[in-house]
């Protein structure tokens, strides 16, 4: 077996690493229509001329800000779009001419669907040389090509040059362009191993760049493989210690399925038929299945409304009919950001006046930060729309008192608070 063969599949199994920690992880994969649709704002805003003059409370700090809270990978993705004032850079908020052509990068970017596409729209950013813009960008590439760009940062970029002799510099289009070609054939040579989403390979190399793993030896020295190996030897003992993590990480996806159940079995207590998330369907959940006694389909309506595909991952619909009447995120520890987009899909698309609660459910410790983010100038309309915070506590204080005694909406109304 190669050694390349050898410390992938170490990799893929070990729990610490980012193939299980991220590349694994479902919320992910919720991310991806999120930030585009957020990626979508930046464009527009900028084509108005409403984007403003500074990174902070814009569009473009939202998105990437939820970027960045994917701490597995993307760990200081904001850094490089935070306005240097001494340098005055990156220059895309004091130069319209830059801003414009950063907008029409996004757009040509989001538009397009093939590879040659894709480089294209770099190179013609590259040509304006706009200071301070450089690779960084293609993180926004990835989560709308996740099979055509490759996730950028240092580590990924001194992963991949130990992996491979090669020497990649920071900071230039051109040099991200040939570290993905270099990448996009790696990933062909270990298909079996790695996925047509290049989030895996990328997360590989930041594994490798970050100290987890070295690189396989580069000569067929005995006693430099015999090194190399005892190191595989010792990431694989380090990997026990990672589990009580991962333990960790499971009792927090345990807790956001028992609330999804609690408020699954108080919809059906209060009258409702439920939905739950497409892919927490089959989680267990007591002693069957979160989806039990479940919708298996959304009406056609619903599902046929813009912004379904994402409806369809909101954790906790309660209907009435062919209609959505409340609708449920459950934020346990990840990103506001998405669960927050995810009910602005389906309150734009739904039909007038039939979605008559939105609420954000999550720990009581988190009301601030719900607030915070609901404070962005990019989630104006979304106030407009009345979402609501259901603490936990209120939510376990009552949920059985409600199921009782409670009528429709009324009760929990009553235990949410006001986020305006």
């Amino acid at each position: 077996m190669s050694p390349t063969r050898s410390l992938i599949e170490r990799w893929r199994d070990d729990p610490g690493a980012t193939y299980r920690t991220w590349f694994l992880w479902e919320e992910r994969i919720k991310n991806f229509r999120s930030i585009r649709r957020g990626i979508g704002q930046v464009v527009a805003e900028i084509e108005a001329s409403a984007f403003g003059c500074a990174y902070k409370g814009s569009s473009l700090e939202t998105v990437v800000g939820s970027i960045a809270e994917q701490r597995q990978i993307f760990k200081g993705a904001d850094h490089a779009f935070l306005w240097k004032p001494k340098l005055r850079i990156p220059d895309i908020y004091e130069s319209r001419d830059n801003q414009l052509a950063f907008g029409r990068f996004l757009d040509a970017c989001m538009c397009c669907s093939e590879a040659d596409a894709l480089v294209d729209a770099i190179r013609r950013l590259d040509e304006k040389k706009i200071k301070g813009l450089g690779p960084a960008a293609a993180n926004l590439l990835y989560f709308l090509h996740p099979t055509l760009a490759v996730p950028f940062n240092t580590a990924i970029v001194n992963g991949y040059n130990a992996l491979t002799g090669a020497k990649v510099k920071l900071g230039k289009w051109e040099e991200y362009l040939a570290m993905r070609t270099g990448m996009l054939r790696l990933n062909a040579e270990r298909r079996d191993l790695l996925s047509n989403d290049l989030g895996a390979i990328g997360g590989l190399m930041f594994d490798i760049g970050s100290g987890r793993y070295a690189a396989p030896p580069t000569t067929d020295d005995e006693a430099t493989r015999a090194a190399w190996l005892a190191d595989l030897a010792r990431v694989r003992d380090d990997a026990k210690k990672d589990r009580k993590a991962m333990d960790g990480a499971r009792e927090s996806d345990l807790t956001h399925t028992e609330v999804q159940g609690w408020l699954r079995d108080l919809g059906r207590a209060l009258g409702f038929t439920v939905w739950i998330a497409a892919n927490d369907r089959g989680r267990p959940c007591g002693s069957g299945r979160l989806g039990d006694g479940c919708l298996d389909s959304l009406p056609a309506s619903v599902a046929a409304a813009p912004g379904a595909d994402a409806v369809r991952l909101i954790d906790v619909l309660w209907l009435r009919g062919d209609h959505v009447e409340a609708a449920f995120e459950v934020e346990h520890t990840t990103s506001i950001y998405s669960g927050i987009v995810r009910m602005l899909d389906l309150a734009l698309g739904a039909p007038a006046s039939t979605v008559r609660g939105l609420f954000l459910v999550a720990p009581d410790d988190r009301e601030e930060e719900v607030r915070a983010q609901l404070r962005r100038p990019a989630f104006q309309r979304v106030r407009d729309l009345e979402v609501r915070f259901l603490p936990y506590g209120e939510l376990e204080r009552h949920r059985e008192g409600m199921a009782r005694f409670g009528e429709g909406l009324k009760a929990v109304s009553a235990i949410a608070r006001s986020l305006l």
